[in-house]
């Protein structure tokens, strides 16, 4: 028990230094930095307009300007979750890296494991990178925090966590091409899908708020971004419907254990493809 354990820690270890040396990965932080850079300078700008405004309607578009900010983070952090492990598992058995691994007594499931950990670390370093960026910008510039701060960022990370996980039971099939078009299309999937759900709730369309559900629940990476702006925002807010974010359909905590359940499974999925995998 203690030498899988051992060895799972390792596996972790080795997975976050590789991908800490991709330059897919520095791109990510240096496109990232640009970003915060951008959002702070027009935060800023858009917060001195808004100055005569009275008190209410300054704090709706002080929310609404933080909130995009962080649909930019929850966006970038999705692209990272699967620009990283696309090739992990695919790379690995077409360059034969994979033999290697397997010639020490180390179970597939560990190394299943352990790169998902791995990058699950780096996935979770890089959206607090992001999401507390925002936030500090809003607080240095506005004195202005969301409400419920860390259950959004946490809805967020869910989202992520999903994605990552789809991506390594991908690569256990798929080739590194074909997974990222595939992962990338659910994801996109979910997007339109959780769109259609609101503009559904809105206009009473019972149809088109059902197949943005079944969306949601085919990958629910977009009805984690909608259960943290919910959170972010003042209750007024989503009961009157003002706010590019409010929506009428906002998804309950189950479906935070829906996602849980979707890591679960994915991450099942991929060790047990593995396992069962010929190389």
């Amino acid at each position: 028990m203690k030498d899988d354990l051992r060895c799972l820690v390792v596996l972790t270890i080795i997975t976050f230094h590789e991908a800490r040396q991709r330059k897919v990965l520095l791109l990510a932080f240096f496109l990232g930095l640009l970003f915060l850079a951008l959002f702070a300078w027009g935060f800023r700008a858009a917060v001195v307009e808004t100055t005569d405004l009275p008190p209410t309607v300054q704090r709706i578009q002080i929310n609404a300007l933080t909130l995009a900010g962080l649909y930019v983070v929850n966006f970038l952090a999705a692209v990272t979750a699967v620009a990283l492990p696309v090739d992990t598992l695919s790379g690995d058995m077409t360059s034969g890296v994979i033999h290697t691994l397997l010639t020490k007594p180390v179970q597939r499931t560990a190394i299943v494991v352990g790169k998902w950990l791995g990058f699950l670390v780096l996935v979770t370093l890089y959206l607090c990178f992001l999401g507390g960026g925002v936030l500090l910008v809003a607080r240095l510039t506005a004195g202005y925090t969301p409400p419920n701060t860390l259950e959004g960022l946490g809805a967020m990370w869910l989202g992520g966590m999903v994605l990552l996980t789809m991506t390594i039971a991908g690569g256990t099939r798929l080739s590194t091409l074909a997974n990222g078009v595939v992962v990338f299309g659910l994801y996109g999937i979910a997007f339109i899908g959780g769109w259609m759900e609101r503009i559904g709730a809105a206009l009473g369309n019972t149809t088109v708020r059902n197949l943005g559900i079944v969306s949601s629940l085919l990958v629910p990476t977009e009805a984690m971004w909608q259960y943290a702006a919910a959170r972010w925002q003042p209750p007024l807010l989503l009961q009157v419907g003002l706010g590019p974010f409010a929506s009428a359909a906002v998804p309950s905590p189950l479906m935070l254990g829906w996602a849980v359940g979707c890591v679960v499974v994915n991450l099942f999925l991929a060790a047990w493809w593995f396992e069962h995998r010929d190389l």
